[in-house]
């Protein structure tokens, strides 16, 4: 089994760095030194794209000038061997079209996201639940589990929203386990508008959790500070996109046993900043089956 590890290198002031060779890395899996047997630069490797939009309550006043970004964002990055899928989520999660190359079909997909104004489940059958919900593990969970497992090549989930969960049945642990599983980095815009909050009489508890997501697939989140920075922060995850190393190796550890195993990656001689997943879980053994959320 093959392992392939996508990675970031980053220099000072956060600058990426493009030109190194193979031989300039050094990676190890449970520190254990790897051989490193595929190296390319700046991959045009055919990329599996996911943008997942926040349509609760809270992104009311953000959501018009986030789809316009995000619409920008998947014409200008995708190529013609690339598809990409759209999805929306807040009391549920909706696929709103499937992995497609068709930009205009996508860009009507990402109109279609609409707010949640009720903050409830369309499946809810009365009004006993309290309103409220947005289910960010949910759609980390499906998208990795149900859509991305069983494709090839770079995956990659872009998510926007403020980085609060409500309601998910999923808890963050399994998102980022289903995830890993299915070798998705995820990306995360992080936009929230406190003052929406502040009248909703809610408490907006910041963006640890999917700077959690970020780290362990070797993603990013990004926070934005104001509504006019949303276009940029798409524009910065497309620039990774276009600057990552892709590293191929076979692990010496040739047990199949489901277990996780941690991967670490260095430039040698630097003291450069590598972003990639923190490892991966050996998939030879697949007795293990995950919980089907659509059921």
């Amino acid at each position: 089994m093959a392992v392939n590890v996508y990675a970031i290198v980053e220099g000072r002031h956060a600058q990426f760095i493009r030109d190194l060779k193979k031989d300039d890395f050094e990676i190890s899996e449970d520190a254990t030194p790897q051989k490193i047997e595929y190296f390319s630069q700046e991959t045009n490797a055919a990329l599996s794209l996911g943008v997942a939009i926040d349509t609760s309550i809270s992104q009311g006043r953000l959501l018009a000038t986030e789809k316009l970004a995000a619409k920008h964002f998947v014409r200008t990055v995708l190529q013609s061997q690339d598809q990409a899928f759209v999805m929306n989520f807040d009391a549920d999660v909706n696929l709103l079209t499937d992995f497609t190359n068709e930009a205009g079909e996508l860009g009507r997909a990402i109109d279609s996201a609409e707010i949640n104004e009720t903050g409830r489940s369309i499946l809810q059958e009365n009004g006993a639940s309290p309103p409220g919900g947005t289910h960010l593990y949910d759609a980390v969970y499906l998208a990795s589990n149900e859509l991305m497992k069983t494709r090839f090549g770079r995956k990659v989930l872009v998510l926007v929203t403020d980085g609060e969960d409500q309601g998910s049945r999923i808890e963050l642990q399994k998102s980022i386990e289903s995830a890993e599983k299915a070798d998705v980095i995820v990306y995360s815009i992080v936009v929230s508008d406190p003052e929406l909050y502040s009248l909703l009489g809610a408490t907006y508890h910041g963006d640890g959790h999917v700077r959690r997501l970020a780290r362990e697939t070797g993603g990013r989140a990004i926070r934005v500070k104001s509504i006019g920075q949303i276009g940029q922060a798409f524009e910065n995850i497309a620039r990774e996109l276009r600057s990552q190393y892709l590293l191929g190796y076979s692990p010496s550890n040739v047990r199949h046993d489901g277990s996780f195993r941690r991967i670490h990656i260095k430039v040698r001689g630097h003291n450069y900043m590598v972003r990639a997943r923190t490892g991966y879980y050996d998939r030879s053994d697949e007795r293990t089956e995950s919980k089907n959320l659509s059921q």
